[in-house]
């Protein structure tokens, strides 16, 4: 059984709803946990071909401008339910936004000032999303999971003016 990184499985997971291309595997991903853990297009691109040399997902139809979809195999369904009862470790948001925020000591005032704006915009952007899908929504973990998110950006807003008012 191939060890896979959590990209890999992100790609799995999204391959459960049925065969994809590189492209609408970026779409889907950004669609399905964006929020929570990015997925890049070179990152889509250069796991693809790893998936498929180890057997956990098969090439599939040729699309227009030579797309190519991708098929999970029974292996990365194997794979992917190997991985996703493994012990998770230490979690990690990635926020470069939250790392500006934090470094903007290392620059003028005047654009600390317009880098804290564009944060609470953005956060403000995010929980006003976050909120409007757990109301909407019927299904309890995508509610759940908006429902973090809307915390995740009220928190992220609480540092944003921490950081402007220190």
């Amino acid at each position: 059984m191939a060890d896979i990184n959590a990209t890999s499985a992100a790609l799995l997971g999204l391959l459960h709803d049925g065969p994809a291309t590189g492209g609408q595997l970026v779409a889907a991903a950004e669609d399905a946990f964006g929020t929570f853990f990015s997925v890049t297009r070179s990152q889509v691109y250069r796991e693809l071909p790893v998936l498929a040399e180890a057997g956990l997902v098969r090439l599939g139809k040729r699309g227009a401008r030579s797309s190519q979809e991708y098929v999970l195999t029974p292996a990365g369904k194997k794979a992917f339910r190997q991985w996703i009862n493994e012990d998770a470790g230490p979690d990690h948001i990635r926020s470069t936004m939250i790392l500006r925020v934090i470094n903007s000591g290392v620059v003028t005032d005047k654009q600390r000032a317009e880098l804290m704006d564009k944060a609470r915009a953005r956060y403000k952007e995010q929980a006003a999303t976050m909120r409007t899908v757990a109301k909407e929504t019927e299904d309890p973990i995508d509610q759940a999971i908006a429902e973090f998110g809307y915390a995740y950006a009220r928190a992220a807003l609480k540092l944003v003016d921490a950081v402007e008012n220190a």
